[in-house]
């Protein structure tokens, strides 16, 4: 008679985690594609660690990249008590500046989906879903702060109402989607595009992120733009702070807007 093999059954604990790999496997992702977060930090020590625990938290993202631009001391050590821990990656760019930040951040994510945001508190993770609703028919998706009220300190009238105009001048410049908002942070990209734009980054300092917009509109890349929740930051911005910053960020929208349109390389 053939003998018979007895094959032992699986211990619980085996089973409970193998179950907690295969729920970690499905919960990460979004439909099937892979999520990339991406957060320069340079003054968010208060902040940062309940940023990434908020986004972290979602179990959409398969990686976060941490940007150390020469972060205030104490930074990583916040970032280091994050749970999911293995999931952030800290790069150090030595060259000042939010745009030598943000693009090696970018450059260095391999999500289908790259999103970027400030760890300073003003975003959440409540809009992340929203955002990748509409990825999954445009290859950019940007945040609009100006598309609902929001009562907030960091967001006066006169930097809502400057944003809302430069937006209605792209919109008739270059023939595109209405915009509300042309210096919001975040925002959703197709890696595809990333690589396709990074050749033609110039700005290095907080105006990329209107030159980064600009570029979508300029080449005529689908985009949408959707409204995100902008709450007040942690700590002082070392941008907006001030009338005459901003004024100059003001004007320097400006050039950077008529520069695209009028005299692009």
């Amino acid at each position: 008679m053939p003998r018979r093999v007895r094959v032992a059954s699986p211990s619980p604990s085996v089973l409970l985690c193998a179950q907690s790999l295969a729920n970690q496997i499905l919960s990460d992702m979004w439909n099937g594609k892979t999520v990339s977060l991406v957060l320069p930090t340079y003054r968010e020590k208060d902040s940062i660690r309940r940023v990434l625990e908020e986004f972290v938290a979602t179990s959409w993202l398969d990686e976060v990249i941490v940007v150390d631009n020469n972060a205030e001391a104490g930074t990583r050590e916040e970032i280091q008590k994050v749970n999911r821990g293995d999931l952030i990656r800290v790069l150090h760019e030595k060259r000042q500046g939010y745009g030598y930040a943000l693009q090696t951040g970018l450059l260095a994510a391999t999500g289908d989906y790259i999103v970027s945001i400030e760890p300073d508190g003003t975003y959440g993770a409540g809009d992340l879903k929203r955002f990748f609703v509409f990825g999954e028919d445009f290859p950019v998706v940007l945040g609009s702060r100006a598309a609902v009220k929001t009562k907030n300190k960091d967001w006066g009238f006169w930097r809502r109402e400057v944003n809302i105009l430069y937006g209605i001048l792209i919109h008739l410049l270059f023939h595109t989607n209405v915009l509300t908002d042309t210096g919001c942070t975040y925002k959703l990209m197709h890696r595809d595009v990333i690589r396709r734009l990074s050749s033609q980054w110039r700005e290095t300092s907080s105006y990329f992120a209107t030159e980064l917009m600009l570029l979508v509109v300029s080449h005529g890349i689908r985009f949408v733009e959707i409204p995100v929740t902008f709450q007040e930051r942690v700590g002082p911005s070392t941008v907006i702070s001030g009338n005459f910053r901003l004024f100059r960020l003001g004007l320097v929208g400006l050039r950077q807007i008529l520069k695209s349109r009028f005299f692009a390389d």
